[in-house]
């Protein structure tokens, strides 16, 4: 018996791997609901067997994975189905097998191949009470991530061979170096003027909220947005575990080392619906929405993106998850991300322009708002206009405040936030289920009513009023404020722009 693990979603699932070897025609059958990749390996085991020298046993083959119940997917078992031959063939000792799990990939000449995945792996053997797992070379130090664990690289299935007859020890594995985003590049002191849309994204930061920008071709949405990372606050280690699992899954972890900084996601709009939210045939992988969780996911041009992929986020937005189902089953992923979305106010982009006159039929413009639902709206906390520069904002030569004095801020926030919501398990205010904001909101009688007003003047649903507060309470923290004031409220409010009321024309 030796233990393999399967990954499903981002998940590790021990298999039981038995095989038996009897009477009848060689031959390899796979039991125990083997995916498609997991049948091709039966072409690869063999001839990765007799390339590393030992002996394939020339009779009728059946491995058995358990539990039946769950479906195997990924290249991941190659090594553990060929250690299961060689233990029941007597070609390896078996005091070993049962203290190791077995991850990889194989290739033809019996050398092991970078797996995905092998993070998620690794977690899950330590959480069955393994001492160790035996994984590709490549994936050592990604699996030395897990603390306690012994991980075993080996370069080729006869390592592992001579691991376990006692004849090979390995090198410890070291963790691989911190992966971090290229986010240097870019600072916020490059932005010229746009007070309010800064403003608006230091908020975003600091309460993790999501946020629509609307203007003119040239304003400024897109640098605004790739700056944003630039003041987002560090990555906890448990955060970092989660982002580098999905990253491990999806097969984008290069050295192997924890993903240091959070993810900043930039999809094309003509990204399918499979590719934003998951999927794939057969082996299920991360969409983009997986792949920014614990970071932002910047859509530019939104309304050019496809309306099942833009209706597709309202899930995510709500829940911090996204389940992908497929005939076989469900798959969930976490997908806890700030959306940053960028759009222009017309077809043409210059509806309500001071300066340039739009040509856009009346009912164009009606049609192209229409492409972002109300729901999905709803569940964007600040929504604001970008205006185009002035001249004296693109001539001036002043530089804009440095993104690490805008971070400091964002952090000291987020600290408090912290400490609030430490017996609750809520990292900031925008993922703050509605009644728990409205008990921790701490209004001021003045800020009550405001609040209460806006609910008949800006028409604002359940959904509205609370993202509402939990932005007032965002900016609240940004000032050390106890209470949330009359002002904080006026604010927040200030950000819930409407795009079907001609809001855009009268901001021009």
């Amino acid at each position: 018996m030796v233990m393999g693990v399967t990954v499903v979603g981002v998940r590790g699932h021990p298999v039981v791997v038995e095989a038996h070897i009897g009477r009848g025609l060689p031959s390899l059958t796979l039991t125990g609901l083997p995916g498609a990749p997991v049948q091709d390996a039966r072409d690869r085991i063999r001839p990765a067997v007799e390339s590393s020298g030992l002996e394939w046993p020339l009779r009728r083959i059946v491995v058995n994975l358990s539990p039946g119940n769950v479906r195997k997917d990924g290249p991941g078992l190659d090594l553990p189905i060929a250690m299961s031959v060689l233990a029941a063939s007597a070609q390896v000792p078996g005091d070993r097998l049962a203290r190791f799990a077995f991850a990889g990939e194989l290739s033809l000449k019996g050398s092991t191949v970078s797996t995905p995945g092998v993070l998620s792996m690794a977690i899950a053997a330590a959480k069955a009470g393994l001492e160790g797992v035996v994984v590709p070379a490549a994936n050592a130090g990604e699996a030395a991530l897990v603390d306690g664990l012994r991980v075993v690289g080996a370069a080729g299935l006869a390592d592992a061979v001579r691991f376990l007859r006692g004849a090979w020890d390995p090198p410890v594995a070291v963790p691989g170096q911190p992966q971090q985003a290229r986010h240097d590049a870019v600072d916020f002191a490059e932005v010229r003027g746009q007070a309010q849309a800064r403003r608006a994204l230091e908020i975003a930061a600091s309460g993790g909220h999501n946020v629509l920008m609307v203007g003119s071709p040239g304003a400024g949405k897109t640098m605004l947005a790739r700056r944003l990372a630039t003041i987002l606050p560090g990555l906890s280690r448990e955060e970092a575990v989660e982002v580098t699992q999905l990253h491990s899954v999806a097969g984008l972890l290069e050295g192997g080392g924890l993903v240091g900084s959070r993810p900043f996601r930039s999809p094309h709009h003509s990204i399918s619906l499979p590719a934003m939210l998951g999927g794939g045939s057969g082996y299920v992988r991360p969409g983009e929405v997986s792949l920014a969780h614990h970071g932002v996911l910047f859509m530019d041009e939104l309304t050019e993106f496809r309306r099942d992929a833009i209706e597709a986020l309202r899930q995510p937005l709500e829940d911090g998850r996204v389940v992908v189902t497929r005939m076989v089953g469900a798959v969930e992923f976490p997908a806890r991300f700030t959306l940053v979305a960028a759009a222009n106010p017309c077809p043409c982009g210059y509806e309500g322009d001071p300066k340039r006159q739009c040509r856009c039929l009346p009912h164009r413009i009606q049609l192209y708002r229409q492409k972002l639902s109300g729901p999905l709206l709803d569940r964007i906390d600040i929504r604001l206009i970008v205006p185009r520069l002035s001249k004296k904002e693109l001539l001036g030569e002043s530089a804009g405040e440095p993104s690490a004095a805008i971070r400091e801020r964002v952090e000291e926030a987020r600290a408090r936030q912290r400490d609030r919501y430490a017996s609750l398990g809520y990292p900031c205010n925008a993922q703050l289920p509605g009644p728990v904001a409205r008990r921790e909101a701490r209004m001021s009688q003045g800020a009550h009513e405001v609040l209460a007003q806006a609910v008949d003047a800006l028409a604002l649903t359940g959904r509205g009023f609370d993202r509402a507060l939990k932005v007032a309470r965002t900016i609240a923290d940004l000032t050390s404020a106890v209470e949330v004031s009359a002002d904080h409220v006026a604010e927040a409010l200030s950000y819930r722009m409407s795009l079907s009321e001609g809001s855009l024309a009268r901001a021009g």
